[in-house]
């Protein structure tokens, strides 16, 4: 089978197309042939080294497909079935190997590249707002990076849920497509500072909860963003990881809360991660939640397509199709 593997850690350069062997299977796993792969910025983390990688590494976390084959003791899923899939590791291939248990089926009226652009990005988006702080009717938040994919999701879930939404974009044209998926207020922050914005904003209370993908170079703002128990809610690092602080910051500045969280962490079990994506594909159905992609590229240009992402420039998913 075809897949994109890399040997070293480095630029997108070190992404190979490759020819590896047909992968087999154990009890309780399935044969997933894909149809679609979502690109992400664990796959760049992975790639640059900021986490551990065991060497080759094929790399990706989400696709959509069809089951090829099913491994003995499974009995909930069958030849054919339309399904899709997150944080199973080596999706960048034409078919991958999924345990049972993470696999979710996508329903008749979902487009698979639909679920494979939702999966990843729709399921963080739902544990942020229904797990880490839970968003309510009158709350104020702040979302950075809001015209990427997490953030497009994150700005239309907490305008569902009647929360007024504060985000923060490179540029014009990326506040426009954030004001079109709802924003109340939209900081270009390449022309002001965002963290004084959002103090006059809110009349100098702050918000209730920032979501930042960013880490490094937004961090000391968004904590000085937050209200009195505020949440940071710091769930990926764009810009670099965080240094180490002081943690009495966080009483100084009025009690506030800091997490690191992870996807992982909020779908530990079946009943979590089915609940989370039925909520998702409802949400999608209904039209409540549109999943914007922005582009396709060939597996062949995974390169291309992590160049993509690294530049800031995209506005919404990026597939691989194989």
């Amino acid at each position: 089978m075809k897949a994109i593997c890399f040997h070293q850690h480095g630029d997108a350069r070190v992404l190979q197309l490759e020819e590896l062997p047909a992968p087999s299977l154990r009890d309780g796993e399935v044969l997933v042939r894909t149809q679609a792969i979502g690109v992400n910025f664990i796959d760049i983390y992975f790639r640059r080294g900021v986490y551990p990688a065991k060497l080759p590494m094929v790399p990706g976390n989400e696709a959509s497909g069809t089951v090829a084959e099913v491994g003995n003791a499974v009995t909930d899923f069958h030849q054919g079935d339309r399904v899709v899939f997150v944080m199973t590791s080596g999706s960048y291939a034409e078919n991958v190997v999924v345990p049972a248990s993470r696999l979710v089926r996508v329903p008749d009226a979902i487009d698979s590249k639909v679920a494979a652009a939702a999966m990843l990005q729709g399921l963080t988006a739902h544990y942020l707002t229904h797990g880490c702080f839970w968003v309510q009717k009158g709350n104020t938040v702040l979302v950075h990076a809001g015209a990427g994919g997490v953030g497009l999701l994150l700005i239309q879930i907490c305008r569902m849920l009647k929360a007024k939404v504060i985000t923060t974009v490179s540029s014009e044209e990326k506040a426009r497509v954030a004001r079109e998926a709802g924003a109340d207020e939209v900081i270009v922050y390449t022309h002001e500072d965002f963290q004084q914005k959002v103090q006059q904003l809110t009349a100098g209370a702050g918000v209730d909860v920032v979501y930042d993908s960013v880490g490094k170079s937004t961090f000391e703002d968004s904590l000085k963003s937050l209200k009195t128990r505020g949440y940071l809610v710091l769930f990926g690092q764009s810009s670099g990881a965080v240094p180490p602080f002081d943690p009495q910051i966080l009483n100084t500045r009025g009690s506030l809360f800091l997490t690191r969280p992870s996807l992982g962490h909020y779908t530990a079990t079946r009943r979590e991660l089915t609940e989370r994506a039925e909520d998702l594909f409802r949400w999608i159905r209904d039209g409540s939640l549109k999943i914007q992609i922005y582009k396709e590229y060939p597996l062949r240009d995974a390169r291309l397509a992590h160049e993509a992402l690294e530049s800031r420039q995209t506005v919404g998913k990026i597939l691989l199709i194989p």
